[in-house]
């Protein structure tokens, strides 16, 4: 009876650990998911700020504004 009573204990501490391990490993899947998530958020956060980088430098090249403080520099 004993034996039984050991046995169904180490049972059920088995079963807590598996249940353990499966929770952190769904906990893994999540937190993987989202780093990829944010990676590609990244990615395409940096390609918008390239292309707003390059449309600010055609702006400024085509704008009189900025060409102008170069020719009063010139005069100086």
């Amino acid at each position: 009876f004993n034996c039984d009573m050991e046995n169904q204990a180490e049972l059920e501490e088995k079963t807590r650990l598996i249940n353990q391990v499966l929770e952190l490993q769904h906990t893994l899947e999540d937190l993987s998911a989202r780093v990829d998530a944010v990676k590609e958020e990244n990615l395409k956060l940096k390609s918008e700020n390239q292309v707003l980088g390059q449309y600010i430098e055609n702006l400024m090249s085509a704008s009189s504004v900025f060409q102008t403080t170069d020719t009063k520099s010139k005069r100086k």
